[in-house]
């Protein structure tokens, strides 16, 4: 059974920080393009940040350029999505995902993610 378990969410004030966790079971989280999403209510899931396959290259949403850093750890089969600067309209429902196409360069666009967790709460407010 193929499982991706998101933490790490909660209730930051603006400008304040988070890291969330993505922990994968039952495969080998390194060798997957990963990526993370986001879901505000009312609005349409979009891509937040990804990783190639073995860690190669990364691709970012401009709206968290230089705010959000992803990373990766394969001792704990685990990636990270550390989130600084947050604002407001980071709110909303964050999911990890993995595709089946290995690749070394990544797209944020959910069409390409076939595995999905249940997500973690980001609330951004004062």
């Amino acid at each position: 059974q193929l499982q991706l378990v998101e933490s790490g969410g909660g209730l930051v004030q603006p400008g304040g920080s988070l890291r969330l966790s993505c922990a994968a079971s039952g495969f080998t989280l390194g060798y997957y393009t990963i990526g993370w999403f986001r879901q505000a209510p009312g609005k349409e899931r979009e891509g937040v940040a990804c990783i190639g396959s073995r860690g190669t290259t990364t691709n970012y949403a401009d709206s968290v350029k230089g705010r959000f850093t992803m990373s990766r750890d394969s001792a704990q089969n685990t990636v990270y999505l550390q989130m600084n600067s947050l604002k407001p309209e980071d709110t909303g429902y964050y999911y990890c995902a993995t595709s089946n196409a290995w690749a070394y360069v990544c797209y944020l666009q959910t069409k390409q993610f076939q595995s999905w967790g249940q997500g973690t709460l980001v609330t951004v407010s004062e």
